[in-house]
């Protein structure tokens, strides 16, 4: 028979090792050690001009184990597993998605170059991009999802300084705004040179390894808070970047230095909740659009920020976004109760079921009121600016049944006074 290309939810249980390297272990022990003993001095030698970056690996050569800051069996296992999902070259697995995040953004940015982001971002990343990036002589503008390709070209143009990379976060945390990953690629080339490609790095945290593949429009790196929807069950903290050979080994590279690699019980806990990723975003998602609609229709709900309600005429840039380069809604929205911060409140301090706690992608629903938390660094002009409201409240769903999550919506709804006022109408998203 011709050979078969298994699909990466299948391979999610295999791929990477074999049973015989672990007398005979059907899952990958947890190599927990801080050191690995070299068969010969010279097989030592190899292992370090590879890790320091002295000549890259020859044909056929394995990529040797020296010490777990550089490298550990199980987060290798991880990271070819988590190349499949995005068909990437290569994999580095932090100990935080803001690790990640960081380290992509210190090996390519240097003084001088301008960074151009989307907005909003993960209150995390905005701040150090905003307040720390500046420090150092790096430059930052900031893009909205309404302007063009012409308009982006004309600010940077504007600034006078070498674009090295475009940052993007799409959907954009909290409001689910999208970017066209196509535009932004074409932006990055206009300013690109043949001896300067200016990077785009796409923060994919929101979709997943599963609803969006931003390598297969242009990116160089895939970004995850692996924390959320790869761990997917609020038990460990991670974060994972995908991209080519010759990109990711600058990325481990620095990696090795700052320190900040994922220790081995973090990569089997990943390895073992990959398994069921597919599965359980599906769920999630498919359970999302219950919640929503319920939502959508609530009395003291204003409006809803939910991929699967942009309208094809109303919406239409954000629609024919979320057509071309999506593959799911998602599992992650937001809705404005009435009554602003005393209303989100009301909501937040009255749920039995859904925990009021920060995070999302996990197998538990999580809300949390982005104006004063995972966004209160963010300075309040600006988060008017992009609609995160006091009366907003960000819900990832999980995978409980959605029967449960919406009567829990429903009686924490109750408890939120009734403003007197027609509740405003909207079927789109934000943003």
């Amino acid at each position: 028979m011709p050979n078969h290309k298994f699909k990466p939810e299948s391979l999610m249980m295999s791929h990477g090792y074999h049973p015989e390297w672990s007398e005979g272990a059907v899952k990958c022990p947890i190599f927990q050690t801080s050191t690995f003993a070299f068969p010969t001095a010279e097989m030592g030698k190899a292992h370090f001009e590879v890790a320091y970056g002295l000549r890259n690996r020859r044909e056929g050569e394995a990529e040797g184990l020296i010490y777990s800051r550089i490298n550990n069996p199980d987060l290798e296992i991880l990271e070819n597993r988590l190349c499949l999902w995005d068909n990437a070259e290569d994999c580095a697995v932090f100990e935080s998605g803001m690790s990640a995040i960081t380290t992509v953004l210190l090996e390519f940015l240097k003084p001088g170059d301008l960074l151009l982001h989307s907005t909003p971002l993960y209150g995390g990343s905005d701040h150090f991009i905003r307040h720390f990036l500046p420090r150092f002589g790096i430059k930052t503008l900031e893009f909205h999802p309404d302007h063009t390709e012409e308009d982006i070209s004309r600010m940077i143009t504007e600034i006078q300084a070498p674009l090295a990379m475009v940052f993007v976060e799409t959907p954009a945390n909290p409001t689910n705004a999208l970017y066209d990953l196509a535009m932004c690629r074409a932006v990055a080339d206009q300013f690109s040179s043949p001896d300067r490609r200016v990077l785009m790095a796409v923060d994919n945290t929101y979709m997943g390894p599963l609803w969006q593949h931003p390598l297969q429009w242009g990116a160089d790196f895939s970004i995850y808070s692996a924390t959320k929807y790869i761990g997917g069950h609020s038990d460990v903290i991670a974060g994972a970047v995908c991209g080519s050979k010759e990109l990711m080994q600058r990325v481990k590279g620095l990696r090795t230095f700052l320190g900040n690699m994922a220790g081995p019980w973090t990569g089997w806990l990943l390895l073992r909740s990959l398994e069921t990723l597919h599965i359980r975003m599906e769920r999630q998602a498919a359970t999302a659009a219950r919640v929503a609609e319920f939502l959508r229709d609530h009395p003291k709900v204003q409006s809803v920020h939910y991929l699967g309600f942009l309208d094809p005429v109303t919406d239409a840039q954000q629609y024919d976004i979320y057509k071309r380069q999506y593959s799911s809604a998602g599992a992650m929205l937001a809705f404005e109760v009435e009554g602003g911060e005393a209303g989100a409140f009301a909501v937040l301090n009255n749920m039995k079921l859904v925990k009021l706690a920060v995070s999302l992608g996990s197998t538990e629903s999580l809300a949390q009121h982005p104006d004063t938390m995972t966004h209160a660094g963010v300075e309040l002009a600006h988060k008017r600016a992009l609609g995160i409201t006091p009366g907003m409240v960000r819900l990832s769903v999980g995978v409980e049944h959605p029967d449960d999550l919406i009567w829990d919506l429903e009686q924490a709804l109750a408890r939120v006074p009734t403003a007197g006022v027609a509740k405003g109408q909207m079927a789109g998203v934000a943003g």
